[in-house]
């Protein structure tokens, strides 16, 4: 099969198109033809080294982990799915080695869902991680409808689905952005923010009496300043930064979870949330689709289809 591959640690240049084997399916896995699969900023750090410390690595590599297509084979013991099954998951297994950027991927069934109907192959490429991770924030941050929920980063892949998430959960969401974003998270119903000396000044004068909540992407001083805008019994998280458990709040780690998948696929299908994909690469130019990402600049998602035709 035509993949994507890295023998060693390194910048975008390691990545490597070409052949690699077929994976073997296990019995609870299935086999799933790629249609897309998504860029996260974890698939950068993991190319560059910074995941070694936390999971074992199997050279060569095919990152990935975000991924949108349809079962052509299921094993002994996954009666979940059948040949034909659309489906999306967050492909993450305790190590790396078989990603997703690939023709085929082997995927437990405890990291799939069904792909929503309302969303393109590329759009349901770009749920499963982010949209678990902004979905299991803002579950540890007990979201309530009164609540005031400042989420940075919010015109990227995560902060966009915490946004629809918080509004569709009745909360008011103040979102940062860079201005070029303002319009879209208006859009999506938040109230922007501009990243920045002065931030807090601006975050208090729409929210004086405090931030009830706070979804950090960042970490560092945007974080230690998030606390500092916390109303009384306020609620901060971070996907970034351990500090936040030093400051009272909480650190989560996304995890596979195909119940809170199948969720977010119906919350897609209903019109609740949707995802906005920036850029499609095809599969040989991941490496490209690698450097933009690592940029920081994305507004919703970046997409590697694998049967991609130019418009």
């Amino acid at each position: 099969m035509k993949a994507i591959s890295y023998r060693g640690y390194g910048g975008p240049d390691v990545l490597e198109y070409g052949e690699r084997p077929e994976p073997k399916v296990g019995p609870d896995s299935v086999l799933v033809k790629v249609r897309a699969a998504a860029v996260n900023p974890v698939d950068v750090k993991a190319r560059e080294g910074h995941l070694d410390g936390a999971l074992d690595t199997v050279f060569p590599v095919i990152p990935g982990w975000d991924v949108a297509g349809v079962v052509v084979q299921p094993g002994p013991a996954a009666p979940e799915f059948a040949v034909g099954d659309e489906v999306m998951g967050y492909v993450r297994e305790d190590f790396l080695s078989r990603g997703t950027f690939a023709e085929y991927v082997a995927a437990p069934v405890r990291t799939l869902a069904r792909k929503p109907l309302r969303l393109s192959f590329e759009e349901a490429a770009g749920l499963p991680l982010a949209g678990l991770t902004a979905y299991q924030v803002l579950r540890a941050l007990e979201i309530r409808s009164d609540d005031t929920v400042l989420v940075h980063a919010a015109a990227g892949g995560v902060g966009s689905l915490a946004v629809q998430l918080a509004l569709h959960n009745g909360a008011r969401v103040i979102g940062t952005a860079s201005e070029r974003n303002h319009e879209y998270l208006r859009a999506l119903g938040a109230e922007p923010v501009t990243y920045g000396e002065g931030l807090a000044d601006r975050v208090r004068a729409l929210a004086p009496g405090g931030i009830d909540a706070v979804f950090d992407t960042i970490g560092g001083d945007t974080l230690r300043t998030s606390a500092n805008l916390l109303a009384p019994e306020g609620r901060l998280a971070s996907i970034v930064d351990g500090e936040v458990i030093a400051l009272g709040g909480r650190y989560v780690f996304v995890r596979p979870d195909p119940l809170d998948l199948h969720v977010l696929g119906e919350l897609a299908d209903q019109g609740v949330i949707t995802v906005h994909v920036d850029r499609v690469f095809p599969l040989e130019q991941t490496a490209d689709a690698h450097r933009l990402s690592a940029e920081g600049r994305t507004r919703g998602k970046i997409v590697v289809a694998v049967d991609w035709e130019a418009p």
